[in-house]
């Protein structure tokens, strides 16, 4: 989404947002600590809470930057670790929305995440509630999050969120472990209450290295059957860490014969432009500040820099701001506007967060 372009604002309004000036995305690592141990975890969660993790009262003064962003204000994406293993969660959720912001939350599908949890969740203004739901069985799901029962716990937690009108996305994990497996997944969600259906595309970060990436081949076919779902499925469908899905489904729809207006009122559209980095902030358990989750590259300290400032000049963020500075085929491709690639995933693979995204197949024009 470039400047002058309009998402929905906190109240359901129209609003000009420019990603140069102020994410749309901002997600806050509460805490690492976690009772489960899933296979493909970007923060190697522990049993422990860090040392160094924000206090309470600095994680107030963090809450206050994040509102300085001002309006459009920023979602605040509350994760972790397991959020639920701060014991001053709900005090911090009820600062964040005297502030304006609107919350939500992903927290792990242990016994901490009870019914009293769920209706207190709802109370206390949090908007939605995502879920990890990595394969149609509890053999399939247990096995990518390590603990025995999580299967059955999210399906619970599901149903109560869904008794308690709190809307839920659910996440699943994209490898060649899971690919298989998606179609049951989608059958699996379609009897339930489910907001949208976000699929993350792996990126080989923290313990996700012991997984397998989808080849670029394999990955765009996955995209033309995820928009054919898109279509058809009762919830909202996106892609996380897989831009080049907004090249396959732009060219879809196009050729279904949407006109440019009728685009731009789709989900993915919605979704255009942003990138790591640009529309996403990411602040860790310790303050420190990233582009993105998955993209592990400190630019500032929250406890010392100001967020705002550090968002919309530090010479990372700068350039993730600013799709001509991309380099390699990324660069020079006609849809680095609204795709950009995957900074995290050319940051994995070559040290450089605006190389190419090596996941991409599209061969883009070579220069005249």
């Amino acid at each position: 989404m470039r400047a002058g372009m309009t998402s929905t604002g906190l109240h359901g309004q129209r609003v000009a947002r420019n990603y140069a000036e102020r994410p749309m995305l901002v997600y806050w690592e509460m805490t690492r600590a976690c009772a489960l141990a899933c296979r493909h975890c970007r923060a190697e969660a522990m049993p422990t809470r860090h040392p160094r993790e924000l206090n309470h009262a600095e994680s107030k003064v963090l809450l206050r930057q994040i509102a300085e962003f001002g309006d459009p204000w920023p979602h605040l994406i509350l994760t972790g670790g397991d959020p639920l293993s701060r014991a001053d969660l709900f005090d911090l959720i009820d600062e964040a929305r005297a502030l304006g912001l609107m919350v939500s939350i992903t927290p792990s599908a242990t016994p901490n995440l009870t019914e009293d949890v769920i209706a207190q969740l709802r109370a206390h203004g949090v908007q939605s509630m995502g879920l990890s739901l990595d394969g149609s069985t509890a053999a399939r799901h247990d096995a990518v999050r390590g603990i025995t029962g999580c299967f059955d716990a999210t399906l619970r937690a599901m149903r109560v969120a869904a008794e308690r009108e709190l809307p839920v996305q659910i996440n699943t994990l994209v490898s060649e472990e899971t690919a298989d497996d998606l179609p049951a997944v989608y059958e699996l969600l379609q009897s339930r209450q489910v907001m949208r259906w976000s699929l993350f595309f792996l990126i080989a970060v923290g313990r996700g290295r012991v997984l397998q990436e989808l080849s670029p081949e394999r990955g765009e076919a996955l995209m033309h059957w995820i928009y054919d779902l898109a279509r058809i499925a009762p919830f909202a469908i996106k892609t996380t860490e897989a831009p080049s899905y907004r090249r396959v489904a732009l060219n879809r729809m196009r050729g279904d014969g949407l006109t440019a207006e009728q685009i731009q009122h789709t989900a993915v559209y919605q979704g255009f432009s942003i990138r790591d980095g640009h529309g996403i902030m990411f602040v860790a358990n310790t303050g420190d500040v990233y582009p993105a989750g998955f993209l592990p590259l400190a630019v500032g300290n929250a406890r010392t820099d100001d967020l705002a400032a550090t968002y919309r000049h530090a010479p990372i963020f700068r350039a993730l701001h600013d799709p001509g500075q991309l380099t390699g085929k990324c660069g020079r491709c006609e849809y680095r506007v609204v795709c950009g690639g995957s900074r995290a995933r050319a940051f994995a693979y070559t040290g450089d967060p605006l190389a190419s995204d090596p996941f991409c197949p599209y061969q883009p024009a070579e220069p005249a």
